[in-house]
């Protein structure tokens, strides 16, 4: 009688049990929650990453070789046309110097001998000894043997001083501003050796100048976006530097030729920045331009979360809620997006409830929300 009275009461517990199993698992093990589609404005952007630098930038360079003797400005001084930025010594080659030195010397003995001749024909000329003829000829090497030996002595004082008598004392070994601007380098020192420019050699950069009132933007592009924005379009420039300041800039340049970096085909574009007098802009700060792809104002959309993909045919959908935690998929045609929220174009309504199936993404948006 025992034995069946606790058989008995290990079936009714067994079943309890199965019971309480099968109740617990007759509900759903997740409560989904949903989401109505919206109206919104939605601007479609992309970011091009670059710097913005002056538009007028120009290297100053010397006229001549030599050593720096002086320098009159520091980095950031602002100058005018014409100011003087250093001074160089000239340090004559000695090839050239002896070559320059031979040449006023046989400038010399030509001129001398010359002089003697023409003074010579001069008195026999008046005697009537020769003819005029002879005595012009006579002349006319003596005033071209004249203007050799000046010409010997001024190229001997150009590789002597670096300037000659006639051109100025100073022509060429003063360095002078040739734009109005701001000192932005002064990649040399006193004492240090320049070479000048020429046709074979781009010469040492004395000074860097630049105009910090016109400024631009200098940025990259993939090539999957440039062909959807073109010349004037309106950017926004944020400044590495300057934090909560966008700066308008207009689109003016787009490379007709694009560069490969790692592995992706950018484009260069340029955009003149408007300034202001809130913030000094600095050449070479790093920035972003976001420029506006697409824009469409009050289309009914929904969150981009809310989307899911067919495994197979990868098109779009989303779960419409038909009763309680009921669903029924409704495939979708999409448009434009900023990659938080989408344009619907077909497939749902103002009305439907759109399951909030990716629970992770709710938490970020309530995460982001707080």
């Amino acid at each position: 009688m025992k034995k069946t009275i606790i058989f008995g009461t290990i079936a009714v517990l067994l079943i309890a049990v199965l019971v309480w199993f099968g109740m617990k698992n007759s509900k759903s093990p997740i409560q989904y929650e949903t989401e109505k589609p919206f109206k919104t404005n939605i601007v479609k952007k992309t970011v091009a990453t670059g710097k913005v630098v002056p538009l007028e930038e120009v290297e100053i360079k010397p006229k001549v070789s030599g050593i720096i003797d002086k320098i009159y400005v520091e980095e950031g001084a602002k100058v005018e046309v014409g100011d003087l930025i250093a001074t160089i010594r000239v340090v004559p080659n000695v090839s050239s110097l002896n070559s320059a030195q031979g040449s006023v010397k046989n400038a010399q003995l030509r001129f001398d001998n010359s002089k003697t001749l023409f003074n010579r024909n001069k008195g026999l000329y008046e005697k009537g000894v020769i003819s005029r003829q002879e005595f012009e000829t006579t002349e006319l090497n003596y005033n071209s043997a004249m203007q050799d030996l000046s010409t010997a002595r001024s190229n001997l004082q150009i590789i002597k001083k670096g300037s000659a008598l006639g051109m100025g004392r100073t022509a060429n070994t003063y360095v002078k501003a040739e734009i109005t601007g701001t000192i932005l380098e002064i990649p040399v020192r006193k004492g240090n050796q320049v070479i000048e420019s020429n046709t074979f050699n781009a010469g040492t950069t004395i000074a860097t100048i630049a105009d910090m009132t016109k400024m631009i933007f200098e940025g990259q592009v993939d090539e999957a976006e440039v062909g959807k924005i073109k010349n004037g379009t309106v950017l926004e420039v944020s400044l590495g530097a300057i934090e909560k300041k966008k700066y308008p800039a207009k689109l003016n340049f787009i490379a007709p030729k694009g560069s490969e970096e790692n592995g992706a085909v950018q484009f260069k574009i340029k955009g003149d920045v408007t300034l202001d007098d809130e913030f000094f802009v600095r050449a070479g700060y790093s920035a972003n331009a976001d420029i506006v792809l697409d824009k469409k104002d009050s289309v009914l959309s929904i969150k981009e979360a809310l989307l899911q993909f067919d495994k197979k045919t990868e098109k779009p959908y989303v779960e419409i809620k038909t009763g309680n935690q009921k669903f029924e998929r409704k495939d979708i045609e999409l448009g434009i997006s900023d990659g938080i929220n989408v344009e619907i174009i077909s497939g749902v309504s103002e009305e439907d409830e759109i399951k909030i199936w990716n629970k992770a993404s709710k938490k970020e948006e309530k995460d982001g929300n707080n």
